[in-house]
């Protein structure tokens, strides 16, 4: 099984930490975040497609040929064209099953090794501000923690009024079927996994799968939430 991890963006919210390394390399705990990514990976996933572009080329030669075990292949994102834009490069080297990862989020090892039970999976997360995120609906009535399990409906994004308080923490577990859909670009000309999800519910079952632990960084106020989160995790 692969796993495509989408580390291009500039990180701008995280300067100037990502002046002059990609966000991907800051580090958390000691370790760079992509580090911390890739060794929460199922021992299934033996292969890894790394999306770069803003300074990539440090990402390259961090990583390597082989990262942690794994054999990397790398796709150069030129444009800001989006999640799904990102995926759409990758496609060539998709073979079958595959994961789908932010290069700036970090999960527990369950969660991931879990997907793996499903043909489709999609990580999601209980938020306290779910207006904020892709809110995820599933064909199980909400009913607190349980509202969680179930097939997913569809993801509505940054609902002012959300039917749920679960969200996407954009990481999930995907096959070829996603590659016969096509996003339609919002304003900024950029296209969105999201969008391609919606399409793709319609036609094919994808379980929701909760996460232990997600971690999303933004800025340098999420790193030290994350130094925190990470000692008293296990």
């Amino acid at each position: 099984i692969q796993a495509v991890i989408l580390a291009a963006g500039e990180g701008t919210r995280m300067r100037p930490l990502t002046d002059h390394i990609p966000k991907p390399l800051v580090k958390v705990s000691g370790k760079p975040l992509i580090e911390h990514i890739v060794a929460s990976l199922p021992a299934e996933v033996d292969e890894l497609i790394i999306v770069i572009g803003y300074l990539g080329e440090q990402i390259r030669a961090y990583c390597g040929e082989h990262f942690l075990g794994r054999k990397v292949t790398y796709v150069f994102q030129e444009k800001r064209t989006g999640t799904a834009g990102a995926l759409f490069l990758a496609q060539p080297f998709i073979k079958d099953r595959f994961f789908v990862l932010m290069a700036d989020d970090i999960l527990d090892k369950e969660c991931l090794k879990e997907c793996l039970s499903h043909d489709l999976a999609l990580i999601v997360s209980k938020s306290e501000t779910p207006e904020k995120f892709g809110v995820v609906e599933t064909n199980v009535p909400e009913n607190g923690a349980e509202n969680a399990a179930g097939k997913i409906t569809g993801i509505i994004e940054k609902p002012q009024q959300p039917k749920s308080n679960f969200v996407s923490t954009g990481s999930m577990l995907l096959d070829t079927k996603i590659f016969t859909y096509r996003a339609s670009p919002v304003a900024s000309g950029e296209l969105y996994l999201p969008d391609l999800i919606n399409q793709l519910v319609r036609e094919h079952p994808m379980q929701s799968v909760p996460a232990r632990l997600w971690i999303p960084i933004a800025n340098p106020d999420d790193l030290k939430k994350a130094e925190v989160i990470l000692g008293g995790f296990s």
